[in-house]
C-alpha cells in the first residue's frame, strides 16, 4: 500500500519470494517523491549508514533492519536492476544524476517481475476479511482487493502533494498503534529580522547552531539563504530537527538560531582586520567588503558605527535570530513523528498488535540526517518488510 520508495522496495522484495504482489497507489503514478529528492538527483543512499544518524527513538529498529539490509545491500540491490551510482562526499548518487533514472529502473524491475499496480488507488479502510484470515484493503472510488498480508508505505506528512498526507497514521491508530506527533524537518524557518529582509535573496557559507532554550542542541555548516519570511539553506535544514520538534511539538518560545557569518576567520583575526580599517578611516559602508557580498557591507553599516572592532567581529560570528516557526509541509524534506517504532517488530516490519500488517519508510517515527539516510531507509526497511510477508 503505497507506491514510494520503500513500497516499490517491499514489492519488489516480496515478488523476488514469489509472493503474488499488488502496489496500491493513489497518486497517478508511482515514485513521486522519488523523483523530486535530492533535487532532481535521488540522494538514494551514504556510504556512512549507522544508526547514529537517525533520531534517538528509532535507532533499535535502525540498527535491526541494517543488520539484515545494510549499505552494501542496497547498492547491490540496485546494480542488480541495472543503476550504475558514484559516491560524493559519501551521498550515493545516480551515474546520470537524475533521479528519472531511478524510478526508471525500478519500474522496470517490476515490470520484469510482473508485479501488479493499481493507481489512483486512494485506500480508505483496511478491514479484517470475513473469513477472519488476510485482509480487505477498500479505495474511496476504485473497489477493494483482498491481502493475504499488507505493507503499509503511504509515507509521512511532507510533499503532500506527492501524496504524502498523513493518512496512513488513521490506519495504524486503529490497531492501536501510538502516533509521535508528526512535524516537519529539513525545512526553512520562519523568523522576523530586519537583516533578513535587507538582505532577502543573498547566499553565503555559514556555520549555524540552533539554541534552545539557552543551550545548543544541533550545528551545521553550509549554506544560509535570507528570505523574505526568514532563513534557509543547507545549514538551516540540517539544525531545523530539533528547532521544529521544539517549536511546532513542545511548544517552545526561547528558540534561536546563532550564525558565524564568517566561519573562515577566526573571531581575533577579525577584530584585527577590522581595526586595522578603521585606522586606514575605511567608512561603516565598507568595513566587511572582501570578506561578505557588497550588500552586507550596507546592511551592517550601524553595527560599526555602535561597537568596536572587537564588539562588531563578535556580533558578526555570533549573529542571533529569533525563531518564531518553520515554513509548513510543502516545504518540508521529511518528517520527523509517526508511528511509535519500539510498536513494530525490528527483525520483521510487522506491527505487535496485528499479525500480517507491516509498516515502513516515513510513516514510522524515524528520520535521519540530509544526505541520503531517508531514503536508505526507506529503501532498507521496505526490503526487510516484503521478505517478511512473502515468507510468513
Amino acid at each position: 500500500m503505497g507506491g514510494g520508495a520503500s513500497g516499490i522496495a517491499a514489492a519488489i522484495s516480496a515478488r523476488r519470494r514469489n509472493a503474488s504482489v499488488l502496489i496500491c497507489e493513489k497518486m497517478p503514478g508511482l515514485g513521486k517523491k522519488i523523483l523530486a529528492s535530492g533535487n532532481g538527483r535521488c540522494n538514494l543512499s551514504n556510504d556512512n549508514l549507522e544508526s547514529s544518524f537517525y533520531n534517538p527513538a528509532s535507532q533499535a529498529i535502525v540498527s535491526s533492519v541494517f543488520d539484515r539490509f545494510d549499505k552494501d545491500a542496497i547498492r547491490d540491490f540496485f546494480r542488480s536492476i541495472g543503476l550504475r551510482m558514484y559516491s560524493e562526499e559519501g551521498r550515493i548518487f545516480p551515474v546520470t544524476n537524475q533521479s528519472a533514472s531511478v524510478l526508471k529502473t525500478l519500474e522496470m524491475e517490476l515490470a520484469r517481475l510482473s508485479v501488479d499496480v493499481k493507481t489512483g488507488f486512494d485506500v480508505s479502510t483496511i478491514s479484517i476479511a470475513n473469513t477472519g484470515e488476510g485482509f480487505v484493503v477498500s479505495s474511496r472510488s476504485s473497489g477493494t482487493v483482498m491481502a493475504g498480508s499488507v505493507i503499509v508505505a503511504c509515507g509521512g506528512k511532507s510533499y503532500p502533494a506527492f501524496g504524502s498526507d498523513g493518512n496512513g497514521y488513521r490506519f495504524a491508530e486503529r490497531l492501536g498503534h501510538s502516533i509521535v506527533e508528526p512535524v516537519p524537518v529539513a525545512v526553512p524557518l520562519t523568523i522576523k529580522d530586519a537583516l533578513c529582509h535587507i538582505l532577502q535573496g543573498q547566499r553565503i557559507t555559514v556555520t549555524a547552531r540552533s539554541v534552545i532554550s539557552g543551550r545548543e542542541s544541533r550545528k551545521a555548516s553550509g549554506e544560509l539563504l535570507f528570505t523574505k519570511y526568514g532563513l534557509s539553506g543547507t545549514a538551516i535544514l540540517d539544525i531545523s530537527e530539533s528547532v521544529s520538534i521544539a517549536v511546532n511539538r513542545d511548544g517552545a518560545k526561547d528558540v534561536d538560531v546563532i550564525v558565524d557569518m564568517v566561519p573562515f576567520i577566526e573571531e581575533a583575526e577579525l577584530a584585527d582586520e577590522l581595526a586595522r580599517r578603521v585606522s586606514r578611516k575605511i567608512p561603516p559602508d565598507e568595513m566587511i567588503v572582501g570578506m561578505l557580498p557588497n550588500k552586507f557591507a550596507m546592511a551592517l553599516k550601524d553595527l560599526f558605527r555602535t561597537k568596536g572592532p572587537s564588539g562588531a567581529a563578535k556580533a558578526i560570528k555570533n549573529r542571533p535570530f529569533k525563531v518564531l516557526g518553520t515554513r509548513g509541509w510543502n516545504e518540508a524534506e521529511f518528517t520527523a513523528g509517526g508511528i511509535d517504532s519500539s510498536q513494530i517488530d525490528p527483525k520483521t516490519m510487522e506491527s505487535k498488535f496485528r499479525k500480517g500488517i507491516y509498516f515502513t519508510g516515513e510513516i514510522l517515527d524515524v528520520n535521519g540526517r540530509r544526505g541520503g539516510y531517508n531514503l536508505a531507509w526507506a529503501w532498507a526497511s521496505g526490503f526487510v518488510a516484503g521478505e517478511n510477508a512473502a515468507d510468513a
